[in-house]
């Protein structure tokens, strides 16, 4: 397996090469530059073309595309003229508070979906398979946005139960008890409306698993010799029906690190989405293309994290 997964992490460098050539295109495709919204009409033109000339601006763009791709590999991504700081500690800064609204909703996804999931499956056609499935087609229908503006609104404005922006209340010392609560306190809102969003595929997957299994020759063989459902189900179903949600499992975490854009955006948390959103209405390119390179680099990693899960998951799978 391991030679294998270092070939796998070999095919990954010439394909974010041509991931980065496309980013670097459609960047210097966009209109404007970091210095067109400096413009005024008192702005002297010529110390904007100053300002564009020192920025390397005004290079040919295999020239700026040269001098960006050799500084990217010593970990340098060039300077934010948005956010006045370096690109790799502006998203430094952000990317922790993504972790932690990933962890927390990707826990939140497999405590709410697995049960549902199994016993749905499990007694089929019940009321609580209705219901299950009625709160999965539901939560698949309706926009993120919607939803997060509906959960911001009630429990955060009408209630007034949780805060509505931000991920630490400032009256806090880093490191201290309450430091650490207020910012699990700051998660729950958009860390739920994530789960809700993300539960729906488990939920589905894991459900048509467990109906499936029912029907196998190894638990007819495991009934016939008057083995408990319970145990038929902990030992052989449950574990079987496992499989696809852990196919899913490195896309889900590597996908969730990139950052929820809309979630993100609506309650105000300052993650490496909402980073995104600001960088583009800024035109600011060295963020925007540092940030599209770490999310394709993150779906890349997310197929070879998946394809591992699968081979620990059952060990009769070998990744190719």
């Amino acid at each position: 397996m391991w030679k294998t997964i270092v070939r796998r992490v070999l095919v990954m460098i010439p394909q974010l090469f041509v991931l980065s050539l496309l980013i670097f295109g459609l960047a210097k495709l966009m209109p404007g530059d970091p210095f067109t919204g400096m413009i005024t009409p008192q702005t002297d033109p010529n110390v904007i073309e100053e300002l564009r000339e020192k920025a390397g601006l005004n290079d040919p763009w295999y020239v700026q595309y040269y001098h960006w791709i050799v500084n990217a590999f010593h970990g340098d991504f060039g300077d934010s003229y948005a956010f006045k700081d370096s690109v790799s500690s502006l998203i430094g800064e952000r990317a922790l508070n993504t972790f932690w609204l990933s962890l927390f909703t990707v826990l939140l996804v497999y405590l709410i979906a697995i049960p549902l999931g199994i016993y749905a499956g499990r007694f089929q056609n019940s009321l609580f398979d209705k219901g299950t499935v009625l709160y999965s087609f539901v939560t698949y229908a309706i926009p993120t946005f919607v939803l997060g503006l509906l959960i911001l609104f009630f429990f955060g404005y009408k209630l007034d139960w949780f805060p509505t922006s931000g991920s630490v209340d400032v009256k806090y010392d880093t490191g201290t008890w309450g430091y650490f609560m207020s910012k699990l306190y700051h998660l729950i809102l958009p860390g739920f409306t994530g789960a809700i969003l993300g539960t729906t595929s488990v939920i589905q997957y894991l459900r048509s698993e467990v109906i499936d299994a029912k029907t196998q020759d190894y638990v007819k063989t495991a009934r016939s010799k008057g083995v408990p459902m319970k145990k038929i189900y902990s030992k052989h179903i449950f574990r079987n029906s496992l499989l696809p949600i852990a196919a899913f499992l490195g896309f889900t975490i590597t996908g969730l690190l990139g950052g929820s854009i809309f979630i993100e955006t609506i309650f105000g948390y300052p993650g490496m989405g909402q980073l995104f959103i600001e960088s583009l209405g800024q035109r600011d390119y060295s963020v925007i293309t540092a940030l599209v390179m770490l999310f394709g680099f993150l779906s890349l990693l997310g197929s070879l994290l998946s394809d591992i899960i699968m081979s620990i998951v059952d060990p009769r799978i070998r990744i190719e």
